[in-house]
This record gives structure tokens, sequence and C-alpha cells, in this order.
């Protein structure tokens, strides 16, 4: 298939997403890019944030996880729906009570400042980390298809994507996402659709037939009752609701849009629409997962002895390589085409969001943005699009470095990191709604979630020589939140008088003490 031709469905999509954006950003200002001016509806929300949840890890990396693994993965998707109901009717009433722009106020309001710019920290971190990652696995795929036939480095193809990005949210901000991201969404399922059709069409076979033939061929397996497994499916449904508590509930990227939301009926109701629209759509990326398996087999790809290897015309192609492989090189050009739109369509939702967010709470919650009421609109304007453009350079830094890396599936290079990212941020919250105790301005708040993900570190490399074999998969991300929870338990103090749950009775309490 022509290098150019894909090129160009490239650009054309970039333009149309432009468009969308000169057309959302217009009289936008610095509360329209952080909350989209509260005005945000929330189907379009829910139906947006399907692209911005999954990205082009589930797009590409979850189907290739069904040669080893059959659909273990949605194990922790289950577990994913019931964090969504404690995100919806736990956070989202203390979040809209509070009327918060950053959700790391609460942590300022429920402990003070150090506790608050440790949260919010940790948030950056965790989402430049993962956001990056997701970055990295769909500029890649475009770079080994596309771009290096065309002879242009890895490093230019990821300056210009960047630039891309950078070019449509740099002025509208949230407000501009949510419309971008409902029309990536769009054309994400599309493509899905249409490869999952042609493949099932090919091997002749109906949607009842599908199921038949991957459960005969052990694709379908589901839960995974070896106790001592990493995928063992209590662990992973306990994981997968915790994942979604932190990475959602306490990630200012996915809160920011839900809070974008009128009121907090409708944001809820984004919410329980999200998990199962997502449930949804990694069940029917698992079906396509097994079906290319199946499609790849039938023109005479093999598993190794070690079913570690998947080879195909002399290539690896297990993991994360199966999907654009096939759809490039064995499927029609018209399959490549949509393959194409549909992946830089999971790309955008999660980098754009990514981008906006931590630009977000960088001025917000480290710089104080909305405390520096001596600052004109213009300078703090200036200052949001100095971080911006920083926070594109370091992604782009991060990306060159996931491509050192190099690992054959990103999704559990994800995992793994929010479980020792995402763990303090999940200690912090914790600490605040489970107990009255206090903390202050107490020095040890940073230094107890910088321990906390280093014990768990020692605990993960040694649990199968310690605990005779158990091997640690996501519930990595509980520990690390119960480790940093007793360490904040032992440096609080009881609570004295009320705690404040807003920020004008913050502000009374402050007055009256002076």
């Amino acid at each position: 298939m022509s290098s150019t031709l894909l090129f160009s469905f490239v650009i054309g999509y970039f333009l149309l997403l432009l468009a969308v954006a000169w057309y959302t950003s217009r009289n936008s200002n610095n509360d329209t890019f952080f909350i989209g001016n509260r005005n945000s509806n929330w189907m379009l929300v829910a139906f947006g944030m399907v692209g911005t949840s999954l990205s082009g890890v589930t797009f590409v990396s979850v189907p290739g996880t069904v040669g080893t693994a059959g659909f273990s993965y949605f194990q922790v998707v289950i577990g994913y729906i019931i964090g969504y109901f404690v995100v919806a009717f736990v956070l989202l009433p203390l979040y809209y009570k509070m009327n918060l722009t950053s959700i790391y106020n609460y942590l300022l309001q429920r402990f003070g400042m150090s506790a608050y710019k440790t949260g919010a920290l940790f948030f950056i971190i965790s989402r430049t980390f993962g956001a990056t990652a997701r970055l990295y696995l769909v500029i890649n795929v475009l770079q080994i298809f596309i771009l290096e036939r065309m002879n242009v480095p890895f490093e230019v193809t990821t300056f210009v994507i960047l630039l891309m990005i950078l070019l449509y949210t740099f002025e509208g901000g949230v407000r501009t996402i949510v419309f971008t991201d409902t029309l990536q969404t769009s054309f994400m399922l599309i493509g899905l659709i249409v490869c999952l059709g042609y493949i099932m069409s090919q091997l002749d076979l109906s949607l009842g037939q599908t199921m038949t033939t991957l459960a005969d061929n052990g694709y379908a397996k589901l839960f995974n009752t070896d106790v001592k497994s990493g995928d063992f499916f209590l662990k992973s449904i306990l994981g997968g609701a915790f994942i979604t508590i932190a990475m959602t509930g306490l990630d200012q990227e996915m809160m920011q849009k839900n809070i974008s939301v009128r009121t907090l009926k409708d944001s809820q109701k984004n919410m329980m629409t999200l998990s199962i629209l997502q449930a949804v759509v990694v069940f029917i990326f698992l079906m396509l997962g097994g079906l290319l398996y199946l499609y790849a087999i039938d023109k005479g790809a093999a598993f190794s002895p070690d079913h570690k290897q998947f080879i195909f015309d002399n290539q690896n192609i297990i993991g994360d390589n199966l999907f654009p492989q096939i759809a490039f090189n064995y499927l029609p050009p018209i399959i490549g085409v949509i393959f194409i739109i549909g992946l830089i369509s999971a790309l955008f939702p999660s980098a754009d969001g990514a981008l906006t967010a931590l630009t977000s709470s960088f001025c917000i919650d480290i710089i104080g943005l909305k405390r520096k009421e001596h600052w004109s609109e213009a300078k703090r304007k200036k200052v949001r699009l100095t971080v911006h453009f920083t926070l594109a350079f370091i992604f782009f830094l991060c990306v060159l470095i996931f491509k050192q890396i190099n690992d054959k599936s990103i999704i559990g290079i994800i995992l793994k990191l929010a479980g020792y990212t995402y763990g303090p941020l999940l200690g912090l919250f914790a600490f605040g709604i489970l107990t009255k105790r206090r903390l202050g301005e107490n020095i040890s708040i940073p230094i107890i979630c910088l321990v906390a993900p280093a014990i768990c570190y020692i605990i993960s490399e040694n649990a199968t020589k310690w605990f005779s074999g158990y091997q640690i998969g996501v519930e990595l991300l509980i520990l690390n939140g119960l480790i940093t929870f007793i360490g904040l338990w032992l440096v609080s103090s009881n609570t004295k008088g009320h705690i404040p749950t807003s920020i004008a009775e913050e502000s009374t309490d402050k007055r009256g003490h002076h």
C-alpha cells in the first residue's frame, strides 16, 4: 500500500480536527481551557471519553494479548465497571460539592499545601508516563508502516505529531477536546467494526460462529483460576476496580471533562454510560484479536513451541505487531486506510486530553494561577501557553525513551507504571475520605509517597521467591495505596474542630482564626 496515500489521510484527518478546534475555541478564555465554562454536554463527554479511556493501546495492544492470554484482560474490565460506580457516587459528589477546577484542591482543603502539592505532582508524573507510553505505541506504528518507507526519522515523526496536537489544543482546551474526542471516538469505532466485519466475512463466520470458533481454539478463555498467577481473576477484578478509581476518579485529565458537565446528575450519567460502552468496546477488540490470530493461521502462520512467538512470513507478530502487520500487509488497501484512521483516532484523544489536563494541573496546582488575583488575564494566558509548550517538549523526550525500551506489549507497561505512580494518590484520597485525622503541613507526606512505591518495587521483584511462586499483578496499585495509607496514619493526628468541605468554608475558617 502506498505510504504517500496513507500519509495524505493522516494529514486530511488532522486538518479536520484543526477546523473543529478553530470553531470551538472562538471567544475562549482560561475558564474555557480548564473546565469548558462548565457547559459541556454529558452525552458528548461520555462518548468522547470512550476514546480517551481506551486509546491506541486498546486498539493495537489488546487484540495482541489474545494469543497468549485469551480474554483474560476482560477480568480487569469487569473491575473497571465496579470502579466507575465508586467514582460516580463517591468522588463526583465530593468534587461538585466543593466546586473544584482541579480535583487536587480537595487535598489542599482537607490536609494543607504539602498534601496538595504532593498529589498534584504525582498526577503530573503518572499522566506524563502513561500518556507518552500510549503516544509512543501509535507513533511507532505510523513510523514503521508509513513514514519509515518515506525515510522520515522517528524523531521527526514524533515532533510533527506533537505539533499537530499542540495546534488544536493550545487555545480551546477542554471545550475543544470534548468535541474532537467525540469525533475521534466515532472514527475509532467505525475502524473497529469494519475490520471485525471484514475478517469475519473472510473466515465465513457469523457472530455466533465466531464466539464458538474462538472458544474451540482456546482464545475465548475468560477467567484465570490459578491463585498464584498475576492474572488470577479475583486479583484482576479487584485491581481493575482500583485502577479505575485511581486512573479515572483521581486523575485530573478524566475528571476535568466530567466536572465540565453542567450538573452532578448528568456527570454521573456520563460515568455510568462510559462504563458500559467501554466494556462493550473492549469485548469487541478481544473478539477481533482472536479473529486476527485465526486469520493469520489460516494464511499459514503458527505459534512457536513455547507459545511466545507467532511466526507469519518469517516475522514474529505476536502482541502489539499483530493488528498493524495484518491490516497493512494482508488486507485490502481500503481496510488499511480504515485501520490508520481508526488508529490515529485512538491516538489523539489520549494525548490531547493528557496535555490539556497536565497544563491545567501545573498552572492551577503548582503555580497557583487561580490564587494570583493580581495577574491580568493576558499574563495568565501567557503562563498557560508556556506550560503547555514545555509539557509538549517533555512528551517528546519521553516518547524517545519508550522507543529505546521497545517492549512487545505496552499495555503491560502502562498497568505496571500505574501501580507505582497512582498508588500514593489512592492512599492520600482514601485517607482523606475514610478518616477524620489531620496531616497539616507535614514534610513527611512527600517522603511517604516516595517510599511506598519503592517498598512495592522490592516486594514485586521478590514476590515469587518470598511467597512460593506468587506473582503480583494489578493488585500492586492496592498494595501501594495501602502502604501510603498506613504511613499517613502514623504521621497524622486526631482532628480537632470542623473539617472544611468547600473553598468557601475554608476561607471562612481562616478569617475566623485570624
